[in-house]
């Protein structure tokens, strides 16, 4: 996978050589992402959105058309930005797709991290102050696929962080980049599948087996796999009703979401899911 990022401050992600790979460390070159760029697996570049700027102080914003406060990021910038790094995209059949993080995007989840994950080329555009002006997406979407996304309902400075995250979700379920490939299979809101597909993942442990007298629940010592298998689905399912009841909701209108054993668990835990619950 290929992954282009054009900022004002490329010096978040890392130091880029001449021709934009990433050359030394920073957010992206550590872990096991790093190792997958280091592998060449993954190929990060960084552009400095300054570089387009044409006049003397390297200016990439603007006061708004119709008022109000902050600055809005030029559009003829931003233009010549993305006319040059697409430009460098090898002919190669495969279209590359922008995305733009922006606290009025669609939200990103881990089934877009997924699909993301599905993509040859990602072209990362970061934003600042108020925002980019809205004829640079118009324009993109007239070449090559475009998304605005968001990471949550609050603003950041800027969307080098967004970029961050949204990177992190996806190149992980690149293949190979975890050294185990079951490890993405019960993520919390089950993005390849498995077996909490919907849920939060539950808690987990690991030696020692007692510690500050809290001992692992006797399950998992088991060795028996269907129950510690249920055991996970119950804590998943408490968990999930505690921290996030719009989830439970959601499978308990979906064919086949909840079982029986499900839906007595969480009345247990005092969340009901019978079908007139359901119609309110």
């Amino acid at each position: 996978m290929r992954i282009d990022i054009i900022t004002i401050f490329p010096g978040y992600f890392g130091t880029a050589g001449p021709d934009g790979r990433l050359a030394a460390s920073g957010p992206l070159g550590v872990s096991l992402i790093g190792k997958a760029g280091a592998r060449g697996d993954i190929d990060f570049r960084l552009h400095d959105l300054r570089s387009w700027a044409a006049d003397v102080h390297h200016t990439v914003d603007d006061t708004p058309f119709g008022g109000g406060p902050g600055m809005v990021m030029k559009p003829d910038v931003w233009g010549d930005a993305l006319d040059a790094v697409l430009g460098t995209v090898p002919d190669s059949g495969t279209v590359p797709r922008l995305v733009v993080p922006t606290p009025s995007g669609t939200p990103f989840t881990q089934q877009l991290a997924a699909a993301y994950a599905g993509e040859s080329h990602l072209v990362f555009a970061c934003g600042r102050y108020e925002g980019i002006d809205s004829r640079v997406v118009a324009d993109a979407r007239t070449r090559l696929p475009v998304d605005e996304v968001s990471i949550g309902d609050y603003v950041l400075a800027g969307g080098e962080a967004a970029v961050a995250v949204i990177i992190e979700a996806v190149c992980r379920l690149l293949p190979g980049v975890l050294g185990n490939e079951q490890s993405t299979r019960d993520d919390s809101f089950g993005g390849t599948g498995g077996a909490m597909t919907g849920l939060l993942e539950g808690p987990v442990y690991t030696r020692p087996r007692t510690w500050r007298e809290r001992d692992v629940p006797d399950v998992l010592l088991s060795g028996n796999h269907r129950a510690i298998a249920r055991w996970q689905r119950d804590e998943a399912l408490r968990r999930t009703a505690v921290n996030r009841p719009d989830l439970i909701r959601r499978l308990a209108a979906a064919p086949d979401g909840l079982d029986k054993r499900d839906r007595r668990v969480l009345a247990d835990a005092g969340f009901p899911v019978d079908a007139e619950d359901m119609a309110d």
